[in-house]
C-alpha cells in the first residue's frame, strides 16, 4: 500500500470536526464573551446573511475573483515554467526575477497595483495573479526538467508537432506537478484575495471582514469566513482530490489476488 500518497479518508471529517465544534462551544460558554461568540450564534448570523442575499453576493465576488486570478496566473505559470524548465538559457536569465517576485510580500504587490492602476477590478486581479504566477512556474520548472528523455527522442522519430508533444508527451508527464500548484495555488489565491478586498474593493467576503472588524463583530467575522471556507473544501473535495487520485493512480501497483 503506498502510504505516501494516501490521504485521509471522507469519514475522518465526521469525527473531527464535531469535536472542533464541541471543544469550541465550552470555550464560548465558559469565557462568556462576545469576543467569542458560541457556534449557535454565529449559526444565526450565518442563516440571516444568507436569507438576506447578502451572503451569497459577497460570497459570488470573491469567488468570481479567485476563479479568474486562479486561471491567469496556472495558465500564465505553466507557460513560463515550461520555457524555464526546457531552456537553460531562459533559466539563466530569468531565475533571479523569479526568485525576487517569490521573496515580494503579497501586501507590497496589492498596494503597488492600487497605486498604479486606481482600485479598479483588474488591478485588484493582477495583484493576486502577479503572487502567484512564481509559485506555479517554479512547480512547473521542475517537471519539465524531469521529463523523460526517451519519449522525447521517441516524439522526434515520429515528428510530433508541438501541439501533439504538448498533449501526449509533456503534459501527462506534468500532471503531479500541476496538480500540486493547483491544490497550493487555490489555498494561496482565496486568502490574498481577501485582503486585496479588504484594502481596495466595495464588496466580495474580504470587504465584509473588513466592515465587520470596524465595529468588533466577530460573529459576522466567523460567518463570512467559515462560509468561504467551505467553499473551498468542497473545491478540495470534490475536484481536486479525485483529480490528484487520478494523477497517482500509475504509481500504485495492481493488486495481486492470492
Amino acid at each position: 500500500m503506498n502510504v505516501g500518497t494516501a490521504r485521509p479518508p471522507i469519514w475522518s471529517y465526521w469525527i473531527v470536526l464535531p469535536g472542533l465544534m464541541m471543544v469550541w462551544a465550552m470555550t464560548a460558554g465558559y469565557l462568556g464573551s462576545p469576543l467569542l461568540p458560541g457556534p449557535m450564534e454565529v449559526l444565526d448570523t450565518l442563516v440571516r446573511e444568507s436569507s438576506s442575499g447578502q451572503l451569497w453576493m459577497h460570497l459570488g465576488a470573491t469567488l468570481s475573483r479567485v476563479i479568474l486570478a486562479f486561471s491567469l496566473a496556472m495558465l500564465l505559470g505553466t507557460a513560463i515554467g515550461l520555457v524555464l524548465g526546457r531552456s537553460r538559457t531562459f533559466n539563466a536569465l530569468f531565475d533571479p526575477l523569479l526568485v525576487l517576485m517569490l521573496n515580494l510580500p503579497a501586501l507590497v504587490t496589492i498596494i503597488l497595483m492600487y497605486v498604479w492602476f486606481g482600485l479598479v477590478e483588474a488591478a485588484a486581479v493582477m495583484a493576486v495573479v502577479v503572487n502567484k504566477i512564481p509559485n506555479v512556474a517554479v512547480t512547473v520548472r521542475e517537471g519539465a526538467r524531469s521529463l523523460d528523455y526517451r519519449l522525447e527522442q521517441m516524439a522526434s522519430v515520429y515528428r510530433f508537432s508541438l501541439w501533439q508533444r504538448l498533449r501526449d508527451v509533456w503534459m501527462p508527464q506534468l500532471f503531479p506537478y500541476l496538480m500540486v500548484a493547483t491544490r497550493g495555488g487555490l489555498a494561496l489565491i482565496w486568502k490574498i484575495v481577501l485582503v486585496v478586498e479588504l484594502l481596495g474593493r466595495s464588496n466580495g467576503v474580504g470587504f465584509q471582514l473588513h466592515m465587520a472588524f470596524q465595529v468588533f463583530d466577530v460573529s459576522a467575522i466567523l460567518a463570512y469566513s467559515l462560509a468561504f471556507i467551505a467553499v473551498v473544501q468542497l473545491i478540495e473535495l470534490a475536484i481536486l482530490q479525485p483529480l490528484e487520485n487520478r494523477s497517482s493512480r500509475w504509481r500504485q501497483p495492481e493488486s495481486v489476488h492470492a
